[in-house]
């Protein structure tokens, strides 16, 4: 379908955007989707995608805004067509992929997991409409589901960049610095306790433990890494299906961080500029979540992809090892298992 207008009447949260796809252009290009476009590194992965002659359908949760986003960095509007979608609502995930794959017309080539929320103002958790904590069920359970939702179709792909890449962070990884810090506590699932239990008020956190809302988004990060790690253990040998996260940079400007204090916004992207070095633009983060999802020199199964906490002119990606945690088979299990239930499909 073409963009929606601003003036268009918004469709309802049952009633995704329809998706009518057009064939993709000649040559390595295919068709991705990607979540959370509306601003950010989504978006410029967006733009890049789009340069490299791929079509990419968007799932948001507003489809306009969406598009005005897309419009705003110039990309081709023939090439980019917008699903609602509401990642922290399981019944808006099934009824998009619903939509998507009915209207899709060709092949889905790639899936990439981009969307999240952080919140590390609340005083007390926000619910899904299924009763879960909303950093875990927009960044782990939204997306968990709507991977397993869309693997079918990824089979059936015949591209050479078959792909399903996932977002990850350098604060839910301990073996790195960022994953240190202790405030307000590292990642840290426990035995995954509170989803054992059913992850339902009072249960806020997977661990069981009390609530912690930096925490939270940390935690629904360590399982998006998890996560990747199981896929590919689990469906890389007999689908061939590429699985890989990757950690671009500190992109310490991103409205990701539009919830934090008004000082905080101010002085982390100084800090990471200056100080520590780490600090990417959206521009170059965007590029390099669509090297992931293109390039050739990225087909390689269950790598976690990074560029360094500091980052130098030219520096080139390398395979950044994971936490025990994150590595670790009888926690991904674990945690593949309880997620499943929590998106009803055990």
């Amino acid at each position: 379908m073409s963009a929606q207008q601003p003036s268009a009447p918004e469709p309802s949260a049952t009633e995704p955007a329809a998706v009518s796809l057009a064939e993709p252009a000649s040559g390595n290009s295919g068709t991705v989707l990607i979540t959370g476009t509306t601003s950010g590194v989504g978006l410029n992965a967006l733009k890049s995608l789009v340069d490299r002659g791929w079509t990419v359908v968007t799932a948001n949760r507003d489809p306009v805004r969406a598009a005005a986003a897309a419009s705003s960095l110039g990309i081709d509007s023939a090439r980019v067509h917008h699903l609602r979608m509401d990642l922290g609502d399981l019944e808006s995930v099934r009824v998009g992929v619903e939509t998507l794959v009915g209207s899709l017309g060709l092949p889905l080539d790639a899936l990439v997991i981009n969307a999240a929320v952080y919140k590390p103002r609340l005083k007390q958790p926000e619910w899904s409409p299924q009763g879960y904590e909303i950093s875990m069920a927009t960044n782990h359970l939204g997306h968990f589901l709507l991977i397993q939702l869309l693997l079918e179709d990824l089979k059936r792909s015949t591209h050479p960049s078959r792909r399903v890449v996932i977002m990850g962070t350098v604060t839910a990884n301990s073996k790195e610095l960022g994953g240190k810090i202790p405030i307000p506590a590292p990642a840290d699932l426990g035995d995954l306790a509170g989803f054992k239990a059913g992850f339902q008020a009072p249960i806020a956190m997977a661990s069981g433990k009390a609530f912690k809302p930096g925490k939270a988004y940390k935690d629904s990060k360590l399982c998006n890494m998890i996560t990747t790690q199981e896929l590919h253990r689990r469906l890389h040998s007999s689908t061939g299906i590429v699985f890989s996260s990757l950690y671009p940079g500190c992109v310490a400007d991103t409205p990701l961080f539009r919830n934090t204090p008004r000082a905080f916004q101010t002085i982390f992207p100084w800090f990471q500029k200056n100080i520590t070095g780490g600090y990417v633009s959206q521009a170059l983060a965007g590029e390099r979540l669509a090297q992931v999802v293109a390039d050739p020199a990225f087909a390689v199964s269950g790598v976690h992809w990074s560029w360094g906490n500091r980052q130098t002119k030219g520096g080139k990606q390398f395979g950044q090892e994971l936490s025990d945690q994150a590595s670790n088979p009888e926690t991904a299990d674990t945690l593949w298992t309880t997620s499943m239930h929590l998106v009803g499909l055990s």
